[in-house]
């Protein structure tokens, strides 16, 4: 590789105070206190084992994700980072995100979050509408919801994405729409709105609720891509809408096929070796006392990605993007050349799913990615 990928951190915290019917992310519901102070001192150990993968490079972006990243104190937050910031250089403009609850919000403890260093919040709204908020098992209201984030600005909080599902039990195009009306007005510079989806392992799967039907889902869908455009969020993945320049930046590094360390139980992580040019992917321990564990280690696994895997695995990130990537990204982050995927390519243009020079979907493209990456696999 005569470049390595820029490189991001991801950091899970694996508790909730509740597990929602729709959630398939590993996440456990509190018994009693988190460990704090036991789980930043495996975070920080779990971050040393990995100290090979850094290569000399500095850390762009960090994102706390669960679970509920705010239950955790902000003095736990601001030990990890100022720990954390001993070990690898960060970039002067780093993003530093966490993702937060409505129904877990403290004023002073949201305002102690900023000072410790977070800088970017995704606040999990799903609905605005509380019967289905209630739905979802949501442990908070639409009206905290709205207080939540009308006192985030007032702590500093400029830049936050707000977390909103459409396609919920009993959802009407109205319903639908509303949701995002109320999200628009509360001006957030980002929104990811997706369609809720109901995964094995989950109470939903087991217990499936009555949903919209797909002529619901596609009047939601096309109404609501009119609404947020028209109100200057601009699409720029399958979910993800944001104001002029507060494109997420630590997905857009996972979209981009950049690398990425994984700590924190059940953390992934993918990681280029400049010399032998070979692609990593890891994962960490998922049980919280497995991983809290002294006689365990923290990696439950890794695998070399075959060079028979790269392109389906470089297109179903970039592919998700809107605008794709230029051709020369492939051969940066995989270390393949063009030619090898240049016949797909051609396939894929000649039935309207690629754009020509640029690997871009077309707006087809976009509709049908699943046939679109199926020409790559």
């Amino acid at each position: 590789m005569p470049e390595l990928p820029p490189l991001s951190l991801y950091v899970h915290i694996p508790w909730c105070v509740k597990k929602c019917p729709y959630c398939d992310f590993n996440s456990h519901a509190l018994s009693g206190g988190i460990p704090e102070e036991a789980y930043v001192d495996a975070l920080l150990e779990d971050f040393d084992s990995e100290v090979t993968t850094i290569q000399g490079r500095e850390l762009h972006t960090i994102f706390f994700g669960g679970g509920t990243p705010s239950l955790m104190s902000a003095k736990g937050f601001d030990r990890f980072l100022s720990e954390l910031e001993k070990r690898i250089r960060f970039s002067p403009h780093i993003e530093i995100t966490m993702e937060a609850n409505p129904g877990t919000y403290e004023h002073d403890r949201f305002r102690d979050y900023r000072k410790a260093g977070i800088n970017r919040l995704s606040l999990g709204v799903q609905s605005f509408q509380d019967e289905k908020l209630k739905a979802l098992g949501r442990i908070h209201s639409s009206d905290e919801a709205c207080k939540a984030i009308e006192s985030l600005r007032g702590m500093g909080f400029d830049n936050f994405n707000i977390d909103l599902m459409h396609g919920l039990p009993d959802q009407s195009i109205n319903d639908g729409l509303m949701d995002l009306q109320k999200a628009i007005a509360l001006n957030p510079t980002h929104i990811s709105w997706y369609q809720l989806t109901i995964e094995p392992n989950t109470v939903f799967y087991s217990k499936t609720p009555i949903l919209p039907e797909d002529d619901t889902l596609w009047s939601i869908q096309e109404e609501g891509w009119d609404l947020l455009d028209n109100a200057g969020y601009r699409q720029y993945e399958i979910s993800a809408y944001s104001q002029p320049g507060k494109q997420a930046r630590h997905n857009l590094n996972y979209w981009q096929f950049g690398d990425y360390i994984g700590i924190g139980a059940g953390a992934h992580g993918k990681i280029t070796e400049q010399e032998s040019g070979k692609i990593y992917r890891n994962w960490k321990t998922r049980v919280p006392s497995d991983y809290l564990a002294k006689d365990k280690p923290y990696e439950a696994g890794s695998r070399v990605l075959d060079v028979n895997d790269l392109p389906i695995e470089f297109m179903m990130n970039v592919l998700r993007l809107n605008q794709g990537v230029d051709i020369s990204l492939f051969q940066e982050r995989t270390g393949m050349m063009f030619s090898d995927i240049e016949s797909q390519c051609r396939q894929a243009i000649q039935k309207g799913l690629l754009e020509p020079d640029r690997l871009q979907p077309t707006k087809q493209g976009r509709l049908f990615l699943n046939n679109l990456l199926e020409i790559f696999s």
